[in-house]
């Protein structure tokens, strides 16, 4: 199954006093990608949710490599760096005309009541579909 890059242009607001993209942004730009990410796969987060099934993040991580500035599209590529049935690790590559500006990662758990839960047991299908584009 191939999945389309998510693609984001830096509005003014999102920049500092240099004209730089805050750094900040990114995690935003992340979930924004990551969301997208799940929706291609056929099982957004609304559909999670509906089921009562939430997915904090558990840790995060960025290495900014070069700016970006207003205007620039951000082209987000989302994998599935690491799989288990408790747990999610994705990796992210950001790159502006082809040239990286961030590689990161985002740790998510799945929870349903506030207790963790196994996605190869509740949600087979996406824990199926989650393992083929991992691979």
């Amino acid at each position: 199954m191939d999945i389309t890059p998510y693609r984001h242009e830096v509005k003014y607001y999102e920049c500092d006093r240099m004209g730089i993209t805050h750094h900040s942004n990114y995690i935003r730009f992340m979930e924004e990608a990551r969301v997208d990410w799940m929706d291609q796969l056929g099982f957004g987060f609304e559909k999670m949710e509906a089921e009562g099934v939430v997915s904090p993040v558990v840790s995060v991580e960025c290495r900014y490599r070069q700016p970006s500035t207003f205007k620039d599209v951000i082209e987000i590529a989302v994998n599935v760096a690491e799989t288990s049935p408790l747990k999610v690790i994705f990796a992210y590559t950001m790159t502006v005309e082809g040239k990286v500006v961030c590689t990161a990662a985002s740790t998510h758990c799945f929870l349903e009541n506030g207790r963790p839960i196994s996605l190869e047991k509740r949600f087979p299908d996406f824990y199926e579909r989650v393992m083929q584009v991992s691979r």
